[in-house]
């Protein structure tokens, strides 16, 4: 069992064989508000993301957790987060919908819940925040089974280096203003392949200088 004690500020528990973690909720929350960095990341923790994540720290900056067993909803605790940064919780069991990161978008710079395993997966639309965050560069929801569209506010995301939302089922026609993700020209990485976007490509997706671009499998047309 994971053991974060509570005037730790960085807390490293990764590639280990932990099958659980400890609740922040044992500790008081003024005693929590140290630590900035917390991995559990590559372990065979089989846990409810609820139970871990109820009472984070409201100062935590990177939480990595990906390669785990992890399961159920994420908790509405995610919302309000003001100096998160990178939260990565990919290659587990989550499920439902995606929280609003009301107020961690404000900080986040990378997003990673892709692959979720055991038929479980992230469903519903992406969450409207996203698309205002001005500081994100990584963006990953690939391999999940999230609807809806990808909107004319994805130009927001002026910093953005890697948008990777494949193997979901995103539909409707693309907004030109992907060829304004990156300012036009951060962006390395972008792929939309396996949904059902349908319509035309944007000619501005062609003018994403030094990018690599994964569009197959949709219903594209002439």
């Amino acid at each position: 069992e994971a053991l974060v004690a509570p005037l730790l500020n960085y807390a490293d528990f990764s590639n280990n064989g932990f099958t659980s973690m400890r609740r922040f909720v044992q500790y008081k929350v003024s005693s929590l508000q140290s630590l900035r960095f917390c991995d559990s990341s590559n372990n065979a923790i089989q846990q409810d993301a609820a139970e871990i994540l109820e009472n984070i720290p409201l100062d935590i900056e990177q939480f990595l957790a990906s390669n785990n067993q992890i399961y159920g909803k994420l908790p509405a605790s995610l919302d309000n987060l003001p100096k998160l940064r990178q939260l990565n919780i990919s290659s587990n069991a989550l499920s439902g919908d995606l929280p609003g990161f009301i107020e961690s978008f404000i900080t986040l710079q990378e997003l990673d819940v892709s692959n979720q395993k055991n038929d479980a997966d992230f469903t519903g639309p992406i969450p409207d925040n996203v698309w205002r965050s001005l500081s994100l560069q990584m963006l990953n929801l690939a391999d999940n089974r999230l609807t809806g569209t990808v909107p004319f506010l994805v130009g927001n995301l002026a910093v953005l280096e890697v948008f990777d939302v494949s193997n979901n089922f995103l539909d409707s026609s693309l907004p030109s203003e992907l060829g304004m993700i990156g300012g036009g020209g951060s962006l390395k990485h972008l792929d939309l392949s396996s949904n059902a976007f349908t319509g035309t490509i944007p000619f501005q997706v062609g003018q994403l200088q030094g990018a690599s671009v994964f569009l197959k499998d949709n219903r594209f047309q002439n």
